[in-house]
């Protein structure tokens, strides 16, 4: 089974709104870091900082989603507008199985949840049926019911 993962930038990324201006993601390191050992491929979609994700920038990750051969898909993504951004593909009601995840701490800095939350995502995206969910600290959430409180964490709403 292979899965495809789409890198949108965010915090797992390493990304830092006050600083865009790099252009490589770490997602590729992570993975091997990770020793994931299921088929997979990446493919990035955009690196910002999701508070700057615009409407053509969703409408290429759904466009993406609907058009890569996989059924699984991951999607790196910053949390702050993850909710938003998993409710506007589970709303398009696709056949395929889409994880969503992100970081609350940089994935380039020591003590990070990325790694935790990106094994998490790949996990999830074997075993779940077909859907769009979150996954975030070692929960899983349906797009139609996910937020994040003030506090960071993402709760059924």
């Amino acid at each position: 089974m292979a899965i495809r993962v789409l890198i949108t930038g965010g915090t797992i990324d390493g990304i830092d709104y006050i600083d865009e201006k790099r252009k490589k993601t770490i997602i590729p390191e992570m993975l091997i870091l990770g020793r994931i050992s299921e088929e997979y491929s990446t493919e990035v979609i955009c690196l910002k900082d999701s508070r700057f994700l615009n409407k053509e920038d969703l409408d290429l990750l759904l466009q993406r989603c609907l058009s890569c051969h996989e059924s699984k898909i991951i999607v790196t993504h910053g949390t702050i507008t993850m909710a938003n951004s998993a409710k506007f593909l589970g709303k398009a009601r696709m056949d395929k199985t889409i994880v969503l995840v992100g970081a609350e701490i940089f994935g380039d800095r020591d003590g990070s949840d990325a790694l935790f939350n990106l094994g998490m995502a790949f996990s999830a995206v074997q075993l779940l049926p077909p859907g769009v969910y979150v996954t975030m600290n070692g929960k899983i959430f349906s797009w139609e019911s996910v937020k994040k409180d003030a506090a960071g964490y993402f709760h059924e709403q």
